[in-house]
């Protein structure tokens, strides 16, 4: 495998869109798979599980290259940070899986890109005019329309999505960092090793052995999560991460889908609208800064 290009050689936007669709394609189905088993086997031993068949698919991936050499990085508490810090955000999401339905649980997920905006410019020092802001305000009160405070009881894992994206947006700069200097490849091998070293901690405490049906879907789970996490990091290393943003949101089609077929969960109308107000908000900063230019936005 070779290295990631310099960022400013990242222009293969076509090439980044599949990546990203395709991992959103992997992930939905993969949440679906999980919100199924996690009624029956502990977050700690999926997460062991999905982590070890990681850390085969990567030691697959780059045994020519060797091991040790493709994990050879200039910031190994950056790329360990990053890797504890999706074990956890995912970990998270598959709690919020276990009481919200499958697109409920995304839509409020999906105020990430809008939160990669704000972390954008209180840790990379980016600048944000008037039309990014006005994306995070206006995707604020598409989550309150999910939300809708006051209006409905209000429970609890509604807040696990939001910290999901919180997480998940921190991991996306910290991804977009790891690719400045070290290939696609390194950042995968960190992601697998360092969550399976984290996952050994806790993940025997509550094992079960899996029967049969359980095998083979916590297996497929875990070969889901390698192969999108894999996409998520090629599509950051061939491209920009704000051109390929936007696809990122056929992840709410995907599992608006997989929830009506596999669970009969379909979206009220106003989480249909809020979500709506989120993507709206989210492409409208992309069109901004890619007629503009991200300096004038």
């Amino acid at each position: 495998m070779t290295a990631a290009p310099a960022a400013g050689s990242r222009n293969n936007t076509s090439l980044g869109a599949l990546y990203t669709v395709l991992a959103m394609l992997g992930f939905a189905a993969m949440d679906a798979m999980s919100k199924w088993v996690v009624a029956d086997y502990a977050i700690t031993q999926m997460m062991w599980i999905r982590y070890g068949v990681f850390c085969v698919f990567a030691w697959l991936l780059v045994r020519r290259k060797g091991l040790r050499a493709t994990a050879r990085t200039r910031r190994p508490w950056l790329q360990g940070g990053r890797s504890i810090l999706i074990l956890v955000e995912s970990a998270v999401f598959v709690l919020a899986l276990a009481y919200l339905p499958l697109a409920d649980t995304h839509a409020l997920a999906s105020t990430s890109p809008l939160i990669v905006i704000v972390f954008g410019v209180v840790f990379l020092g980016e600048r944000a005019g008037p039309a990014r802001w006005l994306a995070v305000a206006v995707g604020f009160l598409g989550t309150l329309l999910i939300v809708r405070p006051g209006l409905r009881a209000f429970d609890w894992p509604m807040l696990l999505p939001v910290i999901g994206a919180v997480m998940w947006a921190a991991y996306q700069v910290l991804v977009r960092l790891c690719t400045r200097t070290d290939s696609a490849d390194t950042t995968f091998v960190w992601t697998a090793f360092a969550g399976l070293a984290a996952t050994t901690l806790v993940g025997p405490w509550q094992w079960q052995w899996p029967d049969t049906i359980g095998w083979t879907l916590l297996l497929a789970i875990a070969l889901l999560n390698a192969l999108a996490s894999y996409s998520l990091i090629r599509a950051f290393a061939v491209a920009e991460a704000g051109a390929v943003q936007p696809y990122s949101y056929t992840a709410l089609v995907w599992v608006t889908i997989l929830g009506l077929v596999v669970f009969g969960d379909f979206p009220d109308e106003w989480t249909i609208l809020g979500t709506a107000i989120i993507v709206a908000s989210s492409l409208y900063a992309w069109h901004h800064d890619r007629r503009n230019g991200p300096s004038r936005a």
